[in-house]
């Protein structure tokens, strides 16, 4: 592992997973089970201020243009705090764009403000190299791959939304997705189901990587094997 704050910017490089902490609301049991499986940490501005609250382990970073963490944090992490002031990048774009590792989980991203929750969406799509599971109270939200294979019980929520124009196919799907054209401003792909039973997986196939999966929060183990990740 090696952080490097540098006047190019800040680059957190890994060979496990990373825990991203964000500002909105993140709670103890959640934050303590995405570090059993990304041990290493950052926090996005105000997300240092969960750590604090946790007594947590010190992040390897604190990112953004630190508009939100509270003084007591900010004097917390001295050290580890990287000011950048770009307003035209959100702080998980500046958080995500210096990671590289296997996977991150982000939490305190979803369920808050929609112009942010937005916005971190617009910025999942644009790292389709990296493994990013936004982690809300309900879903877990991640960028599909090229292929994905999802092991999920029969009726379980798929839920596929596009942040571009993109095609798929699909088996094990209620709904099959083969003969659509998806869109923002056209057809989505909500509520969608398993078929089921879980032996027989999910298989989805899609021609750019623009597709959203949401799914419920329980599954986050199933999305990461589905995404390759055995962590």
């Amino acid at each position: 592992m090696s952080v490097q704050f540098s006047e190019k910017g800040l680059k957190v490089k890994t060979s496990q997973g990373v825990t991203l902490v964000g500002g909105g609301a993140v709670a103890l049991r959640d934050y303590s089970a995405a570090v059993m499986r990304a041990p290493y940490v950052i926090a996005a501005d105000s997300g240092a201020d969960h750590l604090m609250r946790f007594g947590a382990q010190a992040p390897l970073a604190v990112v953004g243009d630190m508009d939100s963490i509270s003084p007591a944090a900010r004097r917390l992490y001295v050290n580890r705090i990287y000011h950048n002031p770009n307003q035209d990048t959100t702080d998980f774009d500046k958080a995500i764009a210096a990671i590289d590792a296997p996977f991150v989980l982000a939490l305190g991203f979803v369920g808050a403000r929609q112009d942010h929750g937005l916005a971190v969406l617009s910025g999942l799509t644009r790292r389709p190299d990296l493994r990013c599971f936004l982690l809300g109270a309900r879903d877990v939200i991640f960028l599909a791959p090229p292929k994905l294979s999802l092991a999920l019980p029969r009726g379980t929520r798929v839920s596929l939304f596009p942040m571009g124009r993109v095609k798929g196919t699909s088996t094990g799907l209620k709904w099959p997705i083969d003969q659509f054209t998806f869109a923002p401003d056209g057809m989505v792909g909500t509520s969608n189901a398993a078929l089921g039973p879980r032996s027989v997986p999910i298989q989805l196939e899609f021609s750019a990587p623009k597709m959203l999966v949401i799914l419920p929060r329980a599954y986050l183990q199933a999305a990461m094997a589905g995404c390759g990740i055995t962590a």
